[in-house]
């Protein structure tokens, strides 16, 4: 984790916390919404860390490593451009759309277990989403620029308004630049849910798992797709939180 370090030149002043109090008190409002989405969110991550510690610990019948599997799901499917590179990092894997590449943990790139060629072949199945202009995924794309954004402005917006005595009307646009986030979260349950189903055919199909170790493949591929689950929970009803309490500052 980073150093926080604060200039020697700039404390903050009285107005500022006034301000960050007074978004604080007011965020406290509805926090009850807030509850289901970070337990939903703990329990995932729980659920992902235990899942793939059982499984990355149980070797692949056919021997072959996460790189291996991915690469032969891309070559049988006409992809043999897409490289399939190693990266750093703790299930790291990712599929990169504008590189038109895959990006394999160095875990699960050179392991050879059920957990490694299941999460390099649900990435392989976004590459073969992408193939096929698969209609979720071209939408999560093309959301990327604006939910970028919208991570970091709709909190700046928030505190401007109250800021300027404006909370109310920079709380409509803090809403309205919070809900692409949200909407973001929601597409991208479809599309995840896809790659593990193309994985998963993709698997039995060509021999690298066996019928008797598709269950394991399956629980992994779950418990990946549970901490989007709980991504898009924790969206909704943050969005509906500020909903509720732009409803009373109306009132």
């Amino acid at each position: 984790m980073g150093t926080l370090v604060v200039p020697k030149d700039r404390f903050l002043t009285s107005n500022d916390h006034k301000t960050t109090m007074m978004l604080g008190f007011i965020m406290m409002d509805y926090w009850y919404f807030a509850i289901p989405g970070l337990i939903l969110g703990l329990y995932a991550q729980f659920k992902l860390m235990g899942t793939y510690a059982k499984y990355i610990q149980i070797p692949v019948e056919s021997g072959m490593t996460g790189a291996e599997a991915a690469r032969r799901i891309l070559d049988s499917n006409g992809l043999q451009d897409v490289p399939v590179a190693e990266v750093e990092g703790h299930l790291s894997d990712h599929y990169d759309p504008m590189k038109r590449a895959l990006f394999v943990s160095s875990e699960n790139y050179h392991g050879y277990s059920l957990a490694a060629v299941g999460v390099a072949a649900h990435e392989a199945g976004h590459a073969l989403q992408h193939q096929a202009a698969y209609a979720p995924l071209k939408w999560r794309m093309m959301m990327v620029p604006a939910t970028q954004f919208a991570s970091y402005a709709w909190m700046g917006i928030l505190v401007l308004g109250m800021i300027m005595g404006r909370f109310h009307q920079f709380l409509g646009i803090a809403i309205a630049i919070f809900s692409v986030m949200a909407l973001f979260q929601i597409i991208t349950l479809p599309v995840e849910f896809d790659a593990s189903r193309r994985a998963k055919d993709q698997l039995l199909r060509l021999g690298i798992i066996q019928s008797q170790e598709q269950a394991g493949v399956r629980k992994v591929l779950g418990a990946a797709a549970l901490t989007y689950v709980a991504g898009m929970v924790t969206a909704v009803l943050q969005l509906l939180q500020f909903l509720m309490i732009a409803r009373d500052e109306r009132n």
